[in-house]
């Protein structure tokens, strides 16, 4: 009897503590823009992803590097596609260190198609310093890396919001009702009207975070719409060789006769 209580008692703790925990889990559900890359059929839209090139480009590259992408990339396929003149355009916009040249010195030159995105601080201890202490994550695979995905990012980004009266934040910190811990240290990225798109796009909060993290998705998985490609392939070439054997199995068993 008394260890029927026991685990009495213990069960309706669980059960309070996975009743807040789900709760809390539904309160802060993270946003789907609905996105065009999900799904089976998923494709990156090309205008979108320039539009949130400019958006980094403008606005997270100031803190933010992506040192796994090359100038190049934008105008691969399945990716911005840029043509290669306006590729070469951007990459040369930025600057990167090169060398040594013949008298043994370094010298900077503007960057080419081959280069990696030029980021804003040449190491990691300076970006720290720049930022309060808090180290800048790198957006190469930042979808990717996070849990949520495009989802959690486009949250954080829309997330901002004054704190409830009982929750005091220390100087440089903001609230975010998306983040873990509700505080994150980046002050709000986005208003309206901080980027002036090219192509004449309003530029909404709603809009201008939904661009960057789709291009942001591109630049963790520029191969999407090929594995999409491969795996719808794959699918039919698997049907056909189901129903092919399936009718082989048929013949096959049909010249045994059957005991009874």
């Amino acid at each position: 009897m008394k260890n029927f209580f026991k685990f009495f008692v213990f069960f309706k703790i669980f059960l309070l503590f996975s009743f807040n925990l789900i709760a809390a889990e539904q309160s802060n559900k993270l946003l789907d823009p609905g996105w065009s890359f999900k799904g089976f059929f998923g494709k990156f839209d090309r205008a979108q992803l320039q539009r949130g090139y400019q958006v980094y480009t403008e606005v997270c590259a100031a803190c933010h590097s992506m040192k796994y992408l090359s100038y190049r990339n934008l105008s691969q396929q399945g990716g911005p596609e840029f043509s290669e003149q306006q590729a070469k355009i951007i990459a040369s916009q930025f600057e990167v260190t090169d060398g040594p040249n013949n008298d043994g010195e370094m010298f900077t030159r503007p960057a080419r198609l081959s280069d990696k995105f030029v980021g804003p601080y040449p190491n990691d201890q300076a970006a720290t310093a720049a930022n309060g202490g808090a180290y800048p994550p790198d957006m190469s695979v930042l979808v990717k890396a996070r849990k949520g995905g495009a989802d959690y990012i486009y949250s954080v980004l829309m997330g901002y919001e004054d704190p409830p009266s009982d929750i005091t934040l220390d100087d440089g910190v903001y609230y975010n009702k998306y983040m873990p811990g509700n505080k994150i240290k980046m002050s709000k990225p986005l208003m309206e009207g901080a980027v002036e798109y090219v192509d004449g796009t309003a530029s909404s909060e709603e809009q201008m975070s939904k661009d960057v993290v789709a291009f942001l998705a591109w630049a963790a998985e520029p191969h999407l719409e090929a594995r999409h490609k491969i795996g719808f392939r794959a699918m039919i070439y698997l049907f056909i060789i189901t129903i092919l054997v399936y009718f082989s199995m048929k013949k096959l068993w049909s010249r045994i006769e059957s005991k009874v």
